[in-house]
């Protein structure tokens, strides 16, 4: 770690990053949020678009790995069996997946209206955590609306922290969120570009880890606050790359998040939803084709580069939202801080224990 902790957070292994520092820096992916702060209620929803045509008319190769289960996500199961996307990723609050699943399948209809009846039916892919601790999660506020406002903002300028549906997630006892990354590496000789963004929801402030520092166990020893408490909460990992990979490779690829997610300090506890999606650009599967032509895909022996990407991608992610949260006080007062107001004197704590 080094000072520039105090302005962002540590730049984390030795690969450099795009020039965004976004899942945006994949050529193609855009991304929108859509943020209800209105007292109890602080939730919303983010959208990612893998390219800006249809989703549905060109599908992208994708693969998912759940590393632990608690979880109610919908369309990992055609996802698995097909190993395609055909339409945006979308994130938001436990209890807001099916107000976000309906509208996926509304807006498919409009640009498709043959889905469902000419066509085959449509695959939404939504996913949770829980934001119950700082938004009512019973209001269910989350509809429609919501999910197309998203969708219309996505663009390459993507922020992160305490916005869309990161507005009320926690994350090591702190406010947690949206956090993203990128690393750009070479793979059998040419360049290609990993990115990732997060749903930080997970983790106790003890188990926080920076770059190898235990933070976590400073910060508790300073505030006399050693959590007995299991580790709960969630996280998303979304992995985005424009190397050539089909969903076998994909799969493989999404399993490395979990490298990333363990360096912060998780353990995967039992009441934790932590899933990883990966999805490449390089090419899109056309609807109702009979045949498919690939481009020649990297290796199986060249892949090692962007699994080494995916880990340090996920992992600056999770460190990216820490930094980015501003602090929420939402339902019944309840309140989490932002790492930066909880630590006024980051730098210097980090220069003191790393």
């Amino acid at each position: 770690m080094n000072s520039t902790a105090l302005c962002g957070a540590p730049h984390i292994g030795g690969l450099p990053s795009g020039p965004l520092g976004t899942i945006a820096d994949v050529q193609g992916v855009t991304v929108g949020h859509c943020t209800l702060d209105q007292g109890a209620v602080q939730t919303g929803v983010t959208v990612i678009r893998p390219h800006d045509g249809d989703p549905f008319l060109a599908k992208v190769p994708a693969a998912a790995s759940v590393i632990n289960g608690f979880g109610k996500s919908i369309g990992l199961v055609q996802v698995e069996e097909l190993g395609t996307l055909e339409t945006p990723i979308a994130l938001t609050n436990t209890f807001g997946v099916a107000a976000v699943a309906q509208a996926q399948i509304r807006a498919a209809i409009r640009a498709n209206p043959q889905i469902g009846r000419e066509w085959s039916t449509v695959n939404p892919l939504v996913f949770e955590c829980n934001d119950g601790y700082l938004n009512d999660i019973q209001a269910l506020a989350v509809t429609d609306q919501h999910f197309d406002d998203a969708y219309a903002a996505a663009s390459a300028d993507v922020a992160s922290g305490s916005i869309g549906a990161g507005r009320g997630m926690s994350c090591f006892d702190l406010k947690g969120g949206i956090g993203n990354a990128s690393r750009v590496v070479i793979a059998a000789g040419r360049s290609y570009t990993v990115g990732a963004l997060v749903l930080a929801n997970f983790g106790r402030l003890p188990m926080l880890t920076v770059d190898g520092t235990p933070l976590g166990r400073v910060l508790a020893e300073r505030a006399n606050k050693e959590s007995t408490k299991p580790e709960q909460g969630s996280i998303i990992m979304i992995v985005a790359t424009d190397a050539p990979l089909d969903a076998r490779q994909l799969k493989r690829l999404s399993l490395r998040a979990a490298a990333g997610l363990a360096r912060t300090g998780s353990v995967y506890g039992h009441g934790s939803g932590d899933i990883a999606l990966a999805f490449s650009t390089a090419y899109t599967v056309p609807h109702g084709a009979d045949f498919i032509t690939l481009p020649p895909l990297l290796a199986d022996e060249r892949l090692d580069p962007l699994f080494r990407a995916c880990a340090d991608s996920v992992e600056q992610a999770i460190l990216d939202a820490l930094w980015s949260a501003v602090s929420v006080t939402g339902r019944d007062a309840h309140q989490r801080l932002s790492l930066r107001d909880s630590v006024p004197d980051l730098a210097q704590l980090f220069e003191r224990t790393r």
